[in-house]
């Protein structure tokens, strides 16, 4: 994995950092293809984030009605279940910036597994535009990940590492006897631009062996887009990582 990181002191000036890049290149394709394709992540980590970018002066930085908003992975739940991403992204960004139905495309995790996975990949291969080679893009992927190396639902020894055909596709995880929907390696691999926000000590280690070993093992080692990952870390994330690997930049506002 080719990448670039980026750290800062405390999650405000990291999620400022963040934003910053990402209103940025959703700016530049809406500017160069009409419309941005970005791929959100759940969990706990970006909820800040999100709401960083629904505030004044944030907001007015970009023409949201042109944005569409996917998701990279969800729990196989309703959509106002309290463990559910998209809930979360509504409360946090998509009720603030009040975008359209037509900007949002969720994973219909009330749906059976199979059925939840092959409706969001058809979205995905209907709706996003086209690379060359004829695979779907996003222009830009918003990930995270856990302690045990996992991004998007793409967790170790899952039999979804190895699916090259398809672009969205269920995955049971185990630990929490809980099926889930997640982007697959062929998708996020096309895309334009792929962001890794990680935040706090736990994930120290796991960000060394990623960065610094090379750990194949791990699922978020094995992204391998064109263009080189751009890890956010806060100053505890990365606090096994060699100095040299670092950018470390203040947190500004626009």
């Amino acid at each position: 994995m080719s990448a670039t990181i980026t750290t800062a002191a405390d999650s405000a000036a990291l999620h400022a950092l963040c934003a910053d890049h990402i209103v940025r290149q959703l700016g530049s394709a809406i500017a160069t293809r009409g419309a941005a394709h970005w791929a959100l992540a759940g969990g706990a980590t970006p909820r800040g984030l999100y709401q960083l970018l629904a505030t004044v002066p944030w907001r007015q930085r970009i023409d949201w009605s042109r944005v569409h908003l996917w998701f990279g992975d969800e729990r196989c739940v309703a959509a106002d279940h309290p463990e559910s991403n998209y809930r979360m992204v509504e409360q946090a960004l998509i009720t603030p910036l009040d975008l359209a139905p037509t900007q949002l495309h969720r994973i219909a995790g009330e749906l059976s597994p199979p059925s939840a996975a092959a409706h969001y990949a058809a979205q995905l291969q209907q709706l996003l535009p086209r690379r060359e080679d004829g695979r779907p893009q996003l222009d830009l992927a918003l990930l995270g990940m856990g302690e045990d190396g996992h991004t998007a639902s793409l967790f170790p020894a899952s039999d979804v590492l190895d699916n090259q055909q398809d672009v969205a596709a269920a995955v049971w995880q185990p630990q929490q006897r809980m099926w889930r929907i997640t982007l697959t390696y062929p998708l996020l691999n096309a895309a334009r631009e792929l962001l890794l926000l990680v935040t706090g000590s736990g994930k120290a280690a796991m960000v060394r062996r990623v960065v610094v070993d090379g750990d194949v093992e791990l699922p978020v080692a094995r992204l391998n887009p064109a263009a080189p990952v751009r890890w956010y870390l806060d100053a505890a994330a990365a606090a096994e990582l060699p100095a040299e690997l670092i950018t470390t930049l203040n947190g500004r506002s626009p």
